[in-house]
C-alpha cells in the first residue's frame, strides 16, 4: 500500500465516523494527562509530564537520551552463523525505521518522540499498520495518556486504545508496537517522573522561590520602624511607596529614603545564607541519577570529574546511558516488527544501531588497535576502514600475515625405528 493509498484509507475512516472536533478530541487528552498523573510533592509542587518537563533539568536529560538514539543509524541485519553479516537493505523495515516510519514523520522524530515518551510516561507506543499479507507499512505513533496496557492470567498481552474520536477499542500485542523503560511488573515501564518525584519538585520549588525573590527585588523582607503613629492610610501610602521603589528586577539595589528617623532591619536570610544555589545543584544532580544522565553531559561543570579525557567521558556515556536504551529499541523491533521471521536457517534478521561513531576512543588509541589488529592478522584493512566509517576499498579484503608469525614446516617423525634414540 503507497502513501497516498494509505492516507486515503486514513480519510474515509475519519469521514465515516462521527468526529466530535479536534477540539474536543484535544480537551479530552489534557483531561486524561491530568486525571491520576500529577501529584503533589513534599515540597508542594505539582508535579506531572509537563511540569517536569518544563524543569531544565529533566528536559535536558531527555534530550541527551532521545538525540542521541534517534541519531545513530538504525539498519537491518543479516546474521549468518559463521558470523558474517549483511545489510538488507531491500527489507521493508529498512526504510521504516531508517527513513520514514509513516507519511508526518522522519525516522529521527519518531524516534526520538518515542523515547521521550518511554523516558516519561514507561511506554512509547505505536500501532502497526500491516498490509494484507501480513507486512508492516507504516507505524502510527499514539500517545501514552490514550493506551493502557493489559495482561490476561493466561499471559496475554492487549492494549485498551482510545482514539481522537473518542471511541474505545482492543489492539492485540501484534498491532502495537511497545517500547518499554525500565519496568518493574514486565508490562509496564515505570514511571519516571513519578519515582522522581520528590526530586522534580523540589528543584520546581527552588526555581519558583528562587524567581520570586528576583520579582519581588533581591533585598530581603524585614521590619521598617517610624517614629511616631501611622493611620491606615499613611501605613498604605508607605507600603505602595516601599514596593514602587524596591520590587521588580529595575529597582534592584535602588536606595531607599526614609524620614520621621526610619529604620530598617532585616528579618530573613539572604538567598546566599539559604544555599539556594548548592541547593539547585544537588537537585540538578539528583535528577540525572534518576535518569542515568552524567551531569556532564547536560551542562553541568563539576571539577571531580576523574576521566583521563573528554573522548574517555563521552565513551562512559555511550556505555552506561545510550546503550541500554540501545537494547530495548533492538529488541523491541525483533519481538514487534521483524517476529518469526527472526530466526532463519542458518540466520537471524535482527535490527542493529550503528554505535560505531560513538564507540570511539581517543586517535592515539584507535590507531594502536587498528595497527595491532592488521599486523596481527586478525582483523583486515577494510574491517578497520569499515570501523572508522570509510568506504570499502577492492584489495583490503585479505588478512596480513607478518612473516615472523608464518606457520613453519611440520617435520614428520622418523620412519627408520634404528634412527630413534633409547
Amino acid at each position: 500500500m503507497g502513501r497516498k493509498a494509505r492516507k486515503k484509507e486514513r480519510q474515509r475512516a475519519l469521514e465515516a465516523s462521527a468526529n466530535p472536533s479536534m477540539e474536543t478530541a484535544s480537551y479530552i487528552d489534557d483531561v486524561l494527562a491530568l486525571v491520576g498523573r500529577g501529584v503533589a510533592s513534599k515540597s508542594g509542587a505539582h508535579v506531572d509530564t509537563q511540569t517536569a518537563l518544563n524543569t531544565a533539568t529533566v528536559l535536558a536529560c531527555c534530550r541527551v537520551v532521545a538525540e542521541g538514539i534517534a541519531q545513530m543509524p538504525v539498519f537491518m541485519m543479516k546474521i549468518m552463523d559463521n558470523g558474517s553479516s549483511t545489510v538488507q537493505r531491500k527489507d521493508p523495515l529498512y526504510r521504516l525505521l531508517g527513513k520514514a516510519p509513516n507519511d508526518w514523520q522522519t525516522s529521527f522524530e519518531f524516534r526520538e518522540m518515542m523515547t521521550y515518551h518511554a523516558m516519561l510516561c514507561g511506554g512509547g507506543f505505536a500501532y502497526i499498520n500491516r498490509d494484507a499479507t501480513g507486512k508492516v507499512v507504516e507505524l502510527l505513533p499514539i500517545k501514552p495518556t490514550r493506551i493502557t496496557t493489559v495482561q490476561a492470567a493466561d499471559t496475554t498481552i492487549t492494549y485498551k486504545f482510545r482514539d481522537a474520536l473518542g471511541a474505545e477499542q482492543i489492539l492485540q500485542q501484534s498491532q502495537v508496537f511497545h517500547l518499554r523503560g525500565p519496568s518493574w511488573d514486565s508490562v509496564n515501564g515505570m514511571d519516571a517522573v513519578q519515582l522522581a518525584r520528590e526530586a522534580i519538585g523540589l528543584s520546581i520549588a527552588l526555581e519558583e522561590s528562587q524567581a520570586r525573590l528576583h520579582a519581588n527585588g533581591i533585598t530581603p523582607s524585614g521590619i521598617f520602624s517610624i517614629d511616631g503613629t501611622l493611620d491606615d492610610e499613611a501605613r498604605k501610602r508607605f507600603r505602595a511607596r516601599i514596593s514602587e521603589m524596591n520590587e521588580g528586577l529595575s529597582n534592584a539595589g535602588r536606595t531607599l529614603i526614609l524620614d520621621r528617623n526610619g529604620k530598617y532591619t532585616s528579618t530573613s536570610m539572604t538567598s546566599v545564607d539559604a544555599q539556594h544555589l548548592e541547593s539547585r545543584k544537588f537537585q540538578l544532580e539528583e535528577i540525572c541519577r534518576a535518569f542515568r544522565v552524567f551531569p556532564q553531559m547536560i551542562g553541568f561543570q563539576d571539577k571531580a570529574t576523574t576521566y583521563a579525557s573528554a573522548e574517555q567521558f563521552f565513551l562512559a556515556h555511550v556505555v552506561h546511558t545510550l546503550s541500554p536504551w540501545v537494547e530495548r529499541w533492538e529488541d523491541c523491533i525483533t519481538r514487534d516488527l521483524i517476529g518469526d521471521r527472526s530466526d532463519g536457517p542458518g540466520y537471524e534478521i535482527c535490527a542493529k544501531f550503528n554505535m560505531t561513531g560513538l564507540m570511539r576512543g581517543d586517535s592515539a588509541a584507535r590507531a594502536q588497535f587498528y595497527n595491532s589488529g592488521i599486523t596481527l592478522g586478525w582483523m583486515t584493512r577494510n574491517e578497520a576502514r569499515a570501523a572508522e566509517g570509510l568506504p570499502h576499498l577492492d584489495g583490503l579484503d585479505e588478512p596480513l600475515t607478518p612473516a615472523n608469525l608464518a606457520p613453519g614446516k611440520v617435520i614428520a617423525p622418523p620412519t627408520d625405528p634404528s634412527s630413534v634414540e633409547d
